[in-house]
């Protein structure tokens, strides 16, 4: 097999994994405009004949999405927020200070990330009640996902920050730098890039968490957009093209940040977070 026909056939190959990726993308977006008799037409319709285009608008203002998102944004910024500025320390001293302890608490920092949402949920409950941090249910949201995904944050941009040659550090003290400033002004903007995919990352699970929101906020009106669409579920749901106009609108912007931002992902984990 010659050269360009095994790259012909591996960009066939990809091109067809791709298309069966992103097809249920698709069908949510055209199942959001088909009719209700459309829906269910056999066999089904691939491009609907009368598209709703009005579905969008009529579940934005029926759904009250505008504070759903808007609730969604709020958590997921506060858990990036948290994460970073504790999480950036942490890994640097991981990186850079190389002891049994320090590899015991990578251990353990990487055998908390193994643990499942639905595992840890009742006793970070437990604890926030007992403590009364339930009577602010965002904010206990927003430390339950930074518990849940620290180790993730942890683990990505220590490996940025060992990227980093520790000979640029030794020339800062050199030159009069403390370790403060050594970190501030050298080790810290030539990991910004790691340190940017990874916060992008853990934002776009965050904006779509629902295990710690569903047991924690009970008020409608503090509910994330996941716990928004979980309340179309039930035994005789058949408003399918509302569900998939709530779904739409709900990840198109996830999907908006990571088509812009790709480029930027791909060369921060190419270049330092997976390195």
């Amino acid at each position: 097999m010659s050269h360009q026909t095994r790259d012909r056939l591996l960009l066939a190959i990809a091109i067809i994994l791709a298309g069966i990726y992103l097809f249920p993308l698709y069908w949510m977006y055209i199942t959001t405009i088909k009719s209700g008799s459309e829906m269910f037409a056999t066999p089904p319709t691939f491009w609907p004949t009368d598209p709703q285009w009005q579905i969008f608008g009529n579940v934005w203002q029926g759904r009250n999405m505008g504070r759903y998102i808007w609730n969604s944004l709020v958590i997921a910024c506060g858990a990036v927020s948290v994460i970073t500025v504790l999480g950036v320390g942490c890994a640097y001293v991981l990186a850079r200070y190389r002891n049994i302890w320090v590899d015991i608490g990578l251990f353990l920092i990487l055998m908390l990330q193994v643990l499942p949402a639905s595992l840890m949920v009742t006793p970070i409950f437990v604890g926030f009640s007992q403590i009364g941090l339930l009577n602010y249910p965002r904010l206990a949201v927003i430390l339950a996902i930074a518990a849940k995904s620290m180790p993730f944050f942890v683990v990505l941009v220590r490996a940025t920050f060992m990227s980093v040659p520790q000979e640029l550090e030794e020339a800062a003290l050199v030159d009069g730098n403390s370790r403060v400033g050594a970190f501030f002004n050298i080790v810290l903007p030539l990991a910004r890039n790691g340190i940017l995919v990874s916060a992008i990352l853990i934002f776009m699970q965050a904006f779509g968490e629902f295990v710690y929101s569903k047991s924690m906020i009970q008020a409608v009106e503090l509910q994330p957009a996941s716990v928004g669409l979980n309340s179309f579920m039930g035994p005789n749901t058949n408003e399918w093209n509302n569900i998939m106009a709530y779904a739409a609108i709900y990840v198109t912007p996830i999907l908006a940040i990571f088509v812009l931002l790709q480029r930027r992902i791909v060369s921060g984990l190419t270049s330092g977070a997976l390195k």
